[in-house]
Parts: C-alpha cells; structure tokens; sequence
C-alpha cells in the first residue's frame, strides 16, 4: 500500500471540500490532499441552469433511495446527491438562500455555542459577492467573495406574475429574501453567473488547481479512516485496484456530506456499536449519535394546468420564493413557498406536460420527524440504509396542509389568471383536511438537503463538539451539512458554505 505524508487530508470534494482545499493552501506552507469519489469532468449540462433536473440519477449522482417511508404512503423516494467535483452545489437547483436568523439561534439552544446568526454571519458573507446587486446591505451581505450571485437575470413571467399574486393576497415582499433577515417573499439569490452554474468547484476550487502545495485525487473511494490510538491519522482509499494510505500530520476533515460522511465515520468504527457490529465492523469508539437525527426538507404543492404554454426557462425553474409561520406562536418560519415554472410532483402521479404547467411548491422548512442513516455491510461504497421517517410526526403534516391553503389562494389571484388553468393536483375534489392530508402522504418529493448526522452539541449523543471535532477521537473533525443539529429553514447550500468557510478558521487557529 502507498503511503504519503500531508499537512491535512480533507475527504469528500463537495461545497465543504472545496472551500476547505482552497482556504487551507492560501498558506503555501502548508500542504492538502482531497480526494473525491467522483470524476474531476463535469458533464455537460452542469453549465446549463435549467438542466439541473435530467442530473439526478446521473454518473455525478449516488443515487440513493430511501427504505419504503410508513409516512408516505410506502413509497420508496429517490435520494439524490453529488458525486463529482462541487459535489451537491454541481448539480443542484441553484438557490443561494439563507435559513431565517431563527434557525441558526436555535442551534445554540441545542449545544451548538457560537453558532448563532450573527456569529456565523461574517463566514456568509465570506463566501458571496453580490458588487452592484441592488439592494443588497454590505452590513448583511458579502461583496468580495467567490460566490457572485444575485437574482434572476432575465425574470421568467410566472416568477413575476407569482410576485404580483403574493402583493394582492397581502403577503408581505421583502427587497433581500436572502439575508435571512425577514420574513415574506422575494427574489432569490441564484449561483448563476452569466447564464450559467456557479458550483463550489468552479468559484473555489478550480481556480487554486495550480497551487502546488494542493494535491487533489479524484474517482477516490474513501474505505476507512485511519488510527493510531486515539488519533486519526489519516484516510485509506482506493482508486481503480489500488489502495492507498494519506497520512495527515495536523488534522483529517470528514467533508462527505450528510450521508457520506456517517457512512466512513461507521466503516471507521465510531458509531452506534451494536449497529456496528451487526454488519461486521469492529466498534473503535461508541459514537451512538453518528447517522441518527437524519432531516430533510420535503415538498408537495398544487400543480396547474396553464392556459396558456409556458416559456421554457433559462434559469433554475424557480426565481421567487417566501418564508411562511404557520402558527403565530412559532419562533420563526417554518414552511417555504415558491413558483415553479414547471408542473413537478411525485413521478407516478399524472399531471401535464412541462411546458403545459407550474407548481405552486410547498416546502417543510423545520420538519419534525427524525430518520436514520445506517450501514448495510462493512464494505465501502455499498448503498445505505436511508430511513428519513418522513411525516411520521403529524406535525409536519399539518403544517403542509396549512401551506397548500395559503398557495391555493395565491394561486387564485387575479395576478395570476392569464396563466391559470384548471387545477390538476391535488384537484377541486381534496378540499378537507383529510383530503390534503392524503394527497401530501402521495405526493412527496425531497429538496435532497439532508443534515444533521453528525450533529454539532455537547451532550452525549453529539457527535462534533462547536470546534467541529469528532468527540473522543484527536485529530478528526467533520464541516459539511451533517453537523447542522437542526436544519435551516432555506436551500442548505449558502449555509454549507459558512460552515466551512468558519471551518477554516479553525483549523487555522487551532
């Protein structure tokens, strides 16, 4: 086996990796290896905004799947998650969104010190660059980041006309729906530059390639992480039939994603122990927090017929979008509404054709069902037993329902009445609650923004403590979405970004 020696070994080349490899080598003393399970090409359609849904099942892809979900009808849901360089921001729907200011506070109160709102906020800012967007305040928002991003270049006329349903029916429109600042609705801030994707590898990593001190190794499947005592030393791969050894001297970063990165945590050995060796791995350290308190943003909607066709669209299928309490007593948003201009819904349902129809999305911001992800042998690289519960706490349930009520109204604006046809899913018919609550069992799809896996906190069941170290075990720690104890209320990726751009600093000041 092939040994070789660096200052830190980051694994998983994803939004977190990307931004740890290109802050870690901008001190030249200081040598990195990342390596990525998938390939250094992205494929074509990458680049092309409005392309993003023929990704999912691709060879940039994983493609899990979850067990059969009780909450949902029984029906088996695709996972989808990134497998290249950029990882999930290279082939998801573009939104660069931040999760209300509530989400972030709430993770203090579950152990997560310092990661309030503000504290993270200049790590927001860090990332994004918004020069010459209008509206955006410099105090709130970056201007020197890699990320440039900014709302839709050329607005499609249902994200428009949606803007105007949402003023007439009394919502309120907020100038930076981004900021995380205010509720209400607005326009999104996309990683699009220049009508086309601008992914983690293309703003962070792709730019640094030429560093001589960054090593990146990619079509490398991560088998174990290594130890000599209680210290990580590094990570074991392979890539092709051969394997290889990467030695970190300082630190080993965990950066695979919500899914991933509890998966080599247990092919490790830290994890659930009787889970552990129950598929065949020799338990290293009790860890009985790794892969538990699995979260998900799902979504339903009401989907129309248009009556008229609808403009193929040249950016992310989705431009406008508004943060919503369904309870008044809650302490902030928790259900997320947007155009679509496309008719999306669970793929066996009928429906019209994708230039014959929108969706009026529904989305379940602070779900709370917890699920799990487990082990289904020792082997590295084999599919993961997913097991998101979905809509097993009936909260979350009604919680949609509330918002199907609240986008049905704005859907039967007079802002919207030249678009409007006949309402297709979940159709005049599903008017009660018990109604609504079945078509949203059937008609589930997910925002694939899983997290908190490896949850951020001090008591027992954490698995990093709020420096990001792996609890129990030196040298080790994990940056990507799967420390989040509670998810965000927005798209995760502007939030993955921060966490490992405050990564960074870290392990610089360690």
């Amino acid at each position: 086996m092939e040994t070789e020696t660096y200052d830190y070994v980051v694994v998983g080349a994803g939004t977190a990796g990307c931004v740890l490899a290109a802050r870690l080598t901008e001190d030249a003393a200081v040598r990195v290896l990342l390596i990525e399970a998938g390939s250094a090409e992205p494929l074509d359609l990458m680049a092309v905004p409005p392309a993003w849904p023929a990704l999912m099942g691709s060879t940039a892809d994983w493609a899990d799947r979850t067990v059969p979900q009780e909450g949902a009808d029984g029906l088996v849901i695709p996972l989808p998650r990134g497998r290249t360089l950029g990882g999930s921001s290279s082939i998801n729907a573009m939104c660069f969104l931040r999760g209300h200011r509530s989400s972030y506070d709430a993770w203090e109160k579950h152990g997560a010190t310092g990661w309030s709102y503000d504290e993270l906020l200049p790590y927001f800012k860090r990332s994004e660059n918004l020069t010459g967007v209008p509206g955006r305040d410099p105090r709130y928002r970056g201007m020197t980041g890699p990320l440039r991003v900014g709302p839709a270049a050329r607005p499609h006329p249902l994200s428009e006309a949606f803007l105007d349903a949402v003023r007439e029916t009394g919502h309120p429109v907020v100038e930076d729906f981004a900021s995380g600042l205010a509720e209400g609705f607005g326009w999104e801030d996309l990683s699009i530059l220049d009508g086309h994707r601008l992914d983690a590898a293309t703003a962070y990593l792709r730019p640094v390639l030429d560093r001589p001190n960054l090593t990146v190794v990619t079509n490398a499947l991560a088998h174990r992480l290594t130890f000599d005592s209680a210290r990580c030393t590094g990570v074991e791969y392979g890539v092709g039939d051969q394997t290889y050894e990467a030695r970190a001297t300082r630190e080993t970063v965990v950066t695979a994603g919500t899914l991933g990165s509890a998966q080599l945590l247990m092919l490790s050995g830290l994890g659930p122990e009787d889970h552990l060796r129950e598929v065949g791995v020799e338990p290293r350290l009790h860890l009985p927090g790794v892969g538990g308190n699995l979260q998900d943003h799902t979504f339903t909607g009401v989907v129309y017929r248009s009556a008229r066709p609808v403009p193929a669209s040249i950016g992310n299928h989705g431009e406008v979008a508004g943060l919503i309490r369904t309870d008044p007593s809650l302490d902030g948003p928790d259900i997320q509404l947007q155009m679509v201009d496309v008719p999306l819904r669970e793929d066996s349902l009928p429906g019209p054709e994708m230039d014959q129809g929108y969706m009026l999305m529904v989305a379940l911001m602070r779900p709370f069902s917890r699920g799990t992800v487990r082990l289904a042998d020792a082997a590295p690289g084999s599919a993961l037993i997913v097991d998101p519960r979905y809509y097993t706490d009936p909260r979350d349930v009604d919680a949609l329902v509330s918002g199907l009520r609240t986008v049905r109204e704005i859907g039967q604006s007079e802002a919207l009445a030249e678009w409007r046809g006949e309402e297709a899913l979940p159709g005049p018919d599903a008017q009660d609650d018990e109604s609504l609550r079945a078509y949203i069992r059937r008609n589930i799809r997910t925002y694939s923004h899983y997290s908190g896996t490896c949850r951020m906190g001090t008591d027992d069941t954490a698995v990093v403590d709020p420096q990001l170290r792996v609890r129990g075990v030196e040298g080790l720690r994990v940056a990507d979405a799967s420390v989040m104890p509670t998810i965000v209320s927005a798209n995760t990726n502007a939030t993955v970004y921060a966490i490992a751009e405050r990564a960074a600093d870290l392990l610089r000041t360690r």
